[in-house]
C-alpha cells in the first residue's frame, strides 16, 4: 500500500480505534499491583499512542503530501536520482524504435547522448472514464531525465496532449512547460494531487489552452539536498541542469518547440522560446528565477505561492560558496533593483490568506518595470496547500499557454 493511499489511512484509523477500545476492555484486568501488570499497562498506552500518532501523521501527509511514497519518506530515492540514461537503442529509451514519437539528436554540448529515458506510462488521474486512446486523452510517460552536461538526473512525467497523436500532426512541434513541485515533494503529486494533465485536457476541451507538452518534475535533481535551482560552487549544477540538460533531453526525444536558442527536436525544427516554466512554493521560486536568469529559454513563468529569496537551511547547505554576490543574485528582489531586467512575462498566483506570500508578490509586481511584465492572480481564501493551488492552476495554465508559440 502506498504512503498516500486512502486504504492505508483507513486501515490506520481502524487500528487506532481498535487499540483504544482494546485498552478500555483489558484495563480492568490489568488493575493489579504487580510488575507484569504495570508493564502491560505501559504497553497498551504506548501501542494506543503510536496508533493514534500514525493515523494523525498519515492524515496530515495525505493533505499536504510532504512525502508521496515510502521511498521518499526513507530517503531511498537519492540513488535513482543520479542514474544516467540507458544506452541509445535499448528498449524504452529515446533512441529505440519501440519508443513512439521519439527522435534522437547526436548529443548535448557536453558530448553525452541527450534524450529522455521512458520508464513506462502512467494513468492520467482525474481524466475520467473512457478511452485510453492517446489521440483522445493524450499519454503520460513516466521518464528519467539525465543531465548530459551536469551528470545530474531525476525522474518525472511527460504529458503529451491528444493533438500530439492525431492524424495530420505527425510533423508538428508543440510548446512545452516545465512544471515543478515544492520541496521535498515528488513529481507524482503533480499528477495525482494537482492533476496537471487532467486540467490541460479539460482546458483543451474548452478551447482555453493550446496543446502543450507538460514536463512534471521536482525542483531539485540532487535529492535529498535542496539545490534551490542554483549552480552550487563545487556542488550540483541544478540551474544548468534545468536550462541546458532538460531542454536538450526534450528536444532529443519529443516533438517540442525549441528553448534556449535551439530549434525543435529532430528534423522538424521550431522556434526558440517554446518553453514555459511554473511551479508551487520552491518550484514557484525556481520558475521565476530561471525565467529572470534565462529568459531566452523560459520567456514566461508562473509562480504559485512562491517566495523570492533562496532558502538557506539544513536541507540546502552552503549554496553560494561564501559569496555574497551569489547570494544577492539568488534574491529576486535584489535582481529587480540592481540588474538589467529581462524580457520576461511573470504571473504571481497566490491566496490572500497565505501568510506574507501575497504581500511579497504584490510588492514584487509593483516594483517591476518593462521589459519585465508581472501580472497577479489571487483567490480570497486558502493556505499554502494543494487545495489552493488546484484553484489557481487552470487560469494560470491558460495565461501561460497564451504566451507560448503555437504548434508548428
Amino acid at each position: 500500500m502506498g504512503l498516500t493511499s486512502h486504504k492505508l489511512l483507513a486501515l490506520a484509523a481502524l487500528l487506532a480505534v481498535a487499540t483504544v477500545l482494546g485498552t478500555l476492555w483489558v484495563w480492568p484486568r490489568l488493575a493489579v499491583r504487580s510488575w507484569p501488570a504495570m508493564f502491560l499497562r505501559l504497553g497498551t498506552i504506548a501501542v494506543t499512542q503510536v496508533a493514534l500518532l500514525a493515523t494523525l501523521g498519515l492524515a496530515v501527509n495525505d493533505y499536504f503530501v510532504f512525502y508521496s511514497s515510502w521511498s521518499d519518506l526513507l530517503g531511498r530515492e537519492h540513488g535513482a536520482g543520479v542514474i544516467q540514461g540507458a544506452s541509445p537503442g535499448a528498449p524504452g529509451t529515446p533512441g529505440a524504435p519501440s519508443t513512439p514519437g521519439a527522435t534522437a539528436t547526436p548529443g548535448t554540448p557536453g558530448g553525452r547522448p541527450a534524450g529522455v529515458q521512458v520508464l513506462g506510462t502512467a494513468e492520467i488521474t482525474g481524466a475520467g472514464p473512457g478511452s485510453h486512446d492517446p489521440a483522445r486523452i493524450g499519454r503520460l510517460d513516466k521518464v528519467r531525465l539525465p543531465g548530459g552536461t551536469t551528470g545530474l538526473s531525476t525522474d518525472g512525467y511527460v504529458y503529451l496532449p491528444p493533438q500530439y497523436f492525431q492524424p495530420g500532426n505527425e510533423g508538428r512541434h508543440f510548446p512545452a512547460v516545465l512544471v515543478m513541485t515544492g520541496f521535498p515533494g515528488d513529481a507524482t503529486n503533480l499528477v495525482t494531487k494537482l492533476r496537471y494533465p487532467a486540467t490541460e485536457l479539460d482546458l483543451l476541451g474548452k478551447g482555453a489552452m493550446k496543446p502543450t507538452v507538460l514536463v512534471l518534475m521536482r525542483p531539485s535533481p540532487s535529492m535529498p539536498r535542496d539545490s534551490e535551482c542554483e549552480d552550487v560552487p563545487k556542488g550540483p549544477q541544478a540551474q544548468t541542469y534545468f536550462t541546458t540538460d532538460v531542454p536538450a533531453d526534450l528536444r532529443a526525444s519529443y516533438r517540442v518547440l525549441g528553448g534556449g536558442g535551439g530549434s525543435g527536436g529532430g528534423s522538424g525544427g521550431g522556434s526558440s522560446g517554446g518553453l514555459g516554466v511554473m511551479g508551487d512554493s520552491t518550484g514557484g521560486y525556481c520558475a521565476v528565477k530561471l525565467g529572470m536568469v534565462h529568459p531566452g529559454t523560459f520567456p514566461a513563468a508562473v509562480s504559485l505561492s512562491g517566495y523570492f529569496k533562496a532558502a538557506e537551511d539544513i536541507t540546502t547547505g552552503d549554496l553560494f560558496g561564501g559569496s555574497q554576490q551569489r547570494r544577492n543574485e539568488a534574491d529576486l528582489n535584489w535582481r529587480l533593483a540592481h540588474l538589467p531586467l529581462p524580457a520576461l512575462s511573470v504571473l504571481l498566483a497566490d491566496s490572500k490568506e497565505d501568510g506574507s506570500t501575497y504581500a511579497d508578490s504584490s510588492a514584487f509586481a509593483a516594483a517591476a518595470r518593462p521589459p519585465l511584465v508581472v501580472a497577479q492572480e489571487t483567490v480570497d481564501s486558502g493556505g499554502h496547500n494543494f487545495t489552493t493551488w488546484d484553484r489557481l492552476i487552470p487560469p494560470a495554465l491558460g495565461w501561460l499557454s497564451a504566451r507560448l508559440p503555437d504548434p508548428s
